[in-house]
This record gives C-alpha cells, sequence and structure tokens, in this order.
C-alpha cells in the first residue's frame, strides 16, 4: 500500500516544481559532503521555512546510503510503539520513494515489539517532510519508516540495539535519519541553553544519558524516543564521532524570540 503525503502544500510546497526549487536551495547551503559514510544524521521537521535551512545544511553534507531507515516520533499517538512501514512507495509532489520491504522485514522479525503498522504513519509529518531532501540527493534511495511511541529507556535500548544487529549484518550499507524537533515555546535564550545540555550527551554518543537529560531536565525535544533507539543502533554498527552541523530556532525566521522551536542538525559516522 502506497502511503500519500498529508503535509504537502502545508509544511513545505504542494506543487513538485516549486518543492524541488526549495529544497535544492536549501542543500546549496551545506558545506563538503563527508568523507566517512554517514551512520546516523538528526535533522529537523518542522515547516521548511523555519527548518528547512538546518535540514539542507544537515543533509547535504550527509554521505548517506542508497538505503534510509527513518526514525521519527509519533505525534499523533496513533498505533504502535514502534510501528514499521513495510511495503509500497511513500509518493511526493513529483514522484516518491520506495520502501525497501526486504529491510522491513528483517528489521519486524528482529524484535515483535517491531510491528507492521500504517495506523501510526497515517496522520504523522515528522518523517515525510525529510523525503523530498533524500529524493533531491538521490532519488533511488529506498526507505524503511518507523515511527517510535516507546516511553520506556530499557525497551528503547532494547529495540536500538536489535535494529542495530539487523543493520550491522546487512548485505548493503544502510544509513539512518531520526527527525526531531528540540525545544518548543520558550524564549530564544532557553532554547538554546536547554537544546545545548541535550545536544552534549547525542554528540557524547550517549544514548542513555540523552534519555535522562532531556527527560529529567523537562526538555521538550520531541525526537528523543527515536534518537535514543537510533545512537543505540548506531553502536553496532562502531559509530564513533559526532558532529553539530547546524543549529537555529524559529525566531531567527519569524522575528519573535518569546515563543520559539529549536532546530539542530548532527551527524554521526
Amino acid at each position: 500500500m502506497n502511503r500519500r503525503p498529508v503535509v504537502a502544500g502545508q509544511f513545505y510546497p504542494g506543487q513538485a516544481d516549486q518543492l524541488e526549487s526549495m529544497v535544492g536551495e536549501y542543500l546549496s547551503k551545506a558545506g563538503a559532503k563527508a568523507q566517512e559514510r554517514t551512520i546516523l544524521a538528526m535533522t529537523p521537521h518542522a515547516g521548511y521555512v523555519f527548518s528547512g535551512s538546518v535540514a539542507g545544511q544537515t543533509l547535504g553534507r550527509a554521505n548517506l546510503a542508497k538505503t534510509v531507515l527513518l526514525l521519527g516520533p509519533n505525534h499523533t499517538g496513533m498505533g504502535s510503539r514502534f510501528a514499521v512501514w513495510s511495503d509500497g512507495i511513500w509518493e511526493l509532489p513529483g514522484g516518491g520513494l520506495n520502501v525497501n520491504e526486504g529491510l522491513a522485514k528483517a528489521i519486524i522479525k528482529a524484535d515483535a515489539r517491531l510491528v507492521a503498522d500504517q495506523t501510526a504513519h497515517a496522520r504523522e509529518h515528522s518523517l515525510e517532510v525529510v523525503l523530498p531532501f533524500l529524493r533531491a540527493i538521490d532519488p533511488e534511495t529506498t526507505i524503511v519508516p518507523i515511527a517510535v511511541a516507546e516511553p520506556r529507556l530499557e525497551v528503547l535500548l532494547e529495540v536500538g540495539a536489535a535494529i542495530g544487529r539487523v543493520l550491522a549484518s546487512w548485505k548493503h550499507p544502510v544509513s539512518m535519519v531520526v527527525s526531531s524537533d528540540m525545544s518548543h515555546y520558550v524564549t530564544h535564550e532557553e532554547a538554546k541553553r536547554w537544546d545545548s545540555m541535550a545536544l552534549e550527551p547525542i554528540l557524547a554518543l550517549n544514548p542513555s544519558e540523552a534519555y535522562r537529560v532531556v527527560r529529567e531536565s523537562g526538555i521538550s525535544m520531541c525526537g528523543i524516543m527515536p534518537m535514543t533507539v537510533g545512537l543505540t543502533a548506531a553502536e553496532s554498527l562502531e559509530a564513533s564521532k559526532a558532529e553539530l552541523v547546524a543549529y537555529a530556532t524559529s525566531g531567527e525566521t519569524s522575528g519573535d524570540y518569546t515563543q520559539v522551536v529549536g532546530y539542530a542538525g548532527v551527524l554521526v559516522s
């Protein structure tokens, strides 16, 4: 079953030519492409006018494999806690991306908590907004989208380890892209302070500490659960370093610095 886009014309242009032009402009802001294979990239998922520059700088610099495992938060609360979209095409204005059915099946087989579930993705935007960037970088990219809504750290670590084992033994390289915004609806200066606290253990490649800091400090990073899974899986792929590529808040676009959302771009190799 194919997935139709649900935020085209809202978070990003609904016309194919306008979408291609906008994404190309954001990707052009990236520095030189990383030489080492990107194991994991974290990128934001707000409307492009706010977060597109950070996403473009991050994904444009990434050296992604031709297969990308997508991990994002479940904002709607619908569906399973680890919901894998296992087949078909994720459609976009101008053409979509194919789901890698073989990898999806292997991931579902790896842990009973990873289940084939389209309900969690039905109205979720966090992974959809990443896809136009992946398509622009390589239209032959195949994907495995997973929406994460599990709050328990021990389960996130166990499932992340199971995913990591699959990726480490897979016959072709696989990169992960985690979709997450940072602090929500605080002042610009508060966002910078809180987000710096959250990013410190992420850049240290410490998933448990990242989860603890975000939860205990009340930082409203919406993708901490999928990021915990992704960082844990990255351990199986021998991740050794992380880089903060870009950071911004919505206030820098809107001019309202009293209620902002933070956006960070991270590459792990």
